[in-house]
């Protein structure tokens, strides 16, 4: 385990949580961290770095989702081997709401089918990795913060359950193309408080987890489909608005 870390961090032109994520990956590129050591704890870490709990868990959630770290529940986060070569996807970024929309079509027929799969054959651990990635998203929430990469561990984590490594591999290539938070107002689009929206959206999430703890894969593929049909509704919604202006 690293107790601490082997420099300080230096000052970047970035926010705090993409510092903290580009010095980990430093620490972990010069083997100051090697695969299977655990990371300092998030108290250590906010000490040495000096940041907030919210920016290191932030930064926690991206080298998830990046499948740099994996967190075991209650015990801490440790480096993982590094990753495979990806595979050859040609992913633009997606910046337009018809961008989206068609983000969200191919991710209806891909992460339906993982959430099936999820409650068939996820472990206790992948139970309690998606758990730790819903609280994470409920704390950003309350924060004020933005969720978009606790959001992508929480489908990354889902499919990860699934044991089969190209559905992980896909959606982490995607990356956080994957969540329309990221890149638009979701909340305004639905004409919703934004607390009231993203506790709607966080139900979502909890069924999807629910099915998948109950092994009822219908059940969890219904879940995961409706959680991103509504989504899909909601920004069809706005493009239809938006050229009707």
């Amino acid at each position: 385990m690293a107790d601490s870390l082997a420099t300080p961090m230096p000052a970047r032109n970035r926010n705090l949580a993409e510092q903290v994520v580009a010095y980990l990956t430093d620490q972990i590129a010069s083997r100051a961290l090697k695969p299977g050591d655990k990371l300092p704890t998030e108290s250590n870490l906010m000490s040495q770095l000096g940041v907030s709990r919210t920016v290191v868990r932030e930064a926690i959630s991206r080298l998830q989702a990046m499948s740099v770290i994996e967190t075991r529940h209650g015990i801490g986060s440790f480096v993982l081997e590094p990753r495979r070569e990806p595979l050859d996807l040609d992913m633009v970024p997606a910046s337009t709401l018809n961008d989206l929309l068609s983000v969200l079509e191919l991710r209806i027929s891909l992460e339906t089918e993982c959430a099936g799969l999820a409650a068939q054959r996820a472990s206790e651990r992948d139970l309690a990795n998606i758990r730790s990635a819903l609280d994470a998203i409920d704390e950003a929430t309350r924060a004020g913060g933005d969720s978009s990469a606790a959001d992508l561990q929480f489908h990354i984590s889902v499919a990860r359950a699934t044991g089969n490594r190209y559905f992980v591999d896909i959606l982490t290539q995607m990356g956080t193309a994957l969540i329309p938070r990221h890149r638009i107002d979701s909340a305004g689009i639905a004409h919703s408080d934004p607390k009231a929206y993203a506790e709607l959206v966080n139900r979502e999430h909890e069924s999807i987890l629910d099915a998948i703890a109950r092994r009822d894969p219908e059940g969890a593929r219904a879940a995961m489909r409706i959680h991103l049909s509504s989504s899909r509704e909601r920004l069809r919604r706005a493009a239809a608005a938006s050229e009707n202006r």
